[in-house]
């Protein structure tokens, strides 16, 4: 999750993410604190997560 982050540049997170084979939420205009700012977000995706591994 990135978008306006400046402690990692989003350029350097989507490459660390890709390299990774992550599966990744960009949230326009978002900070590095994205999990207090948009927790709904967050929640939606660990969600999804859950039922991605769970059978």
């Amino acid at each position: 999750m990135f978008g306006a982050d400046q402690a990692i540049p989003p350029a350097s997170q989507r490459t660390m993410a890709g390299r990774a084979g992550s599966h990744t939420v960009e949230i326009a205009g978002a900070s590095h604190a994205y999990f207090v700012t948009h927790p709904n977000v967050v929640v939606d995706l660990v969600r999804a997560a859950s039922r991605a591994t769970t059978g």
